[in-house]
């Protein structure tokens, strides 16, 4: 007795079935590389805002200047981009230290946030 004509390969079921499931994978594969970039971004942006807020801890610390407590508010360029830089003086317990806190964004970020904020302190150098 013969079989009807046996089929040798898959059925439209099967193929629809394996498409399905490449097609999550690879949803599932571009998502993960769409998040892993938006972090590397991410990464990248705060690095260069903290080496930002650095600079500026060195110039302030170089200046050898005592500054006296307020906000003052700048612009500083790095890697071809600007940023936002706000450094606060502030006192301390003891008179002759002051505190330095250092916030860079990227122009257009809410004054509310910041990518870096760098805490420092500064001596008053005596006067010979």
């Amino acid at each position: 007795m013969k079989h009807a004509a046996s089929s040798k390969g898959f059925s439209l079921i099967e193929v629809v079935i394996a498409l399905a499931v490449l097609a999550i994978a690879l949803s599932a594969l571009i998502n993960s590389t769409s998040n892993a970039t938006a972090n590397t971004i991410g990464l990248r942006d705060k690095t260069m805002a903290h080496w930002v807020a650095m600079n500026k801890m060195a110039q302030i610390r170089l200046s050898g200047k005592w500054l006296e407590p307020g906000i003052k508010k700048s612009k500083s360029e790095l890697a071809e981009r600007e940023w936002e830089v706000e450094t606060t003086i502030g006192g301390t317990p003891e008179p002759s230290i002051r505190r330095v806190d250092i916030r860079v964004r990227q122009p257009g970020d809410p004054k509310e946030t910041s990518l870096t904020l760098l805490t420092g302190f500064i001596h008053k150098r005596s006067q010979q």
